[in-house]
């Protein structure tokens, strides 16, 4: 039992919290097992329903529910999965299809695909570049004497 209020209150908040992660955590897992699920099934809404997991996935990690490294895995395990059926059965591209995937090409990294931006611009560090040491240009000189 708490011996103060505050180590009171601390219980009633670590209660409700684990209750509604408890909550997130278990409709995370169903969206994920009706993905994979989908997945080896072969069936037509498999796209949508590892979707609608990644989603969960992001929002619990958004919401501190799961680790942001944990759904990053998680969503990688699920898109590796999905992939691999799709190279077994190769289906047409849509036009549409087509448009999501020209316009994820050109998100953060650009078209090149390249690293970092400083990489893509080759503006580096000054050290990298050739300037004095940081140490002797910001020093202010000392009046001992």
């Amino acid at each position: 039992m708490p011996n103060t209020r505050s180590a009171e209150k601390q219980m009633r908040v670590a209660e409700r919290r684990r209750t509604r992660n408890r909550a997130v955590k278990s409709a995370v897992k169903t969206f994920i097992h009706k993905a994979e699920q989908s997945i080896v099934g072969a069936a037509e809404d498999a796209k949508t329903l590892v979707i609608q997991a990644q989603r969960s996935l992001d929002k619990a990690a958004s919401k501190g529910v799961l680790h942001r490294s944990n759904a990053a895995r998680r969503k990688t395990r699920l898109m590796k999965k999905l992939n691999a059926i799709a190279i077994a059965d190769p289906t047409p591209v849509t036009k549409a299809a087509r448009g999501t995937a020209a316009r994820a090409a050109t998100t953060k990294r650009g078209a090149k695909g390249t690293g970092s931006k400083r990489a893509a611009t080759g503006s580096g560090s000054k050290r990298a570049a050739g300037s004095t040491s940081r140490a002797t240009s910001t020093k202010r000189p000392t009046s001992r004497s």
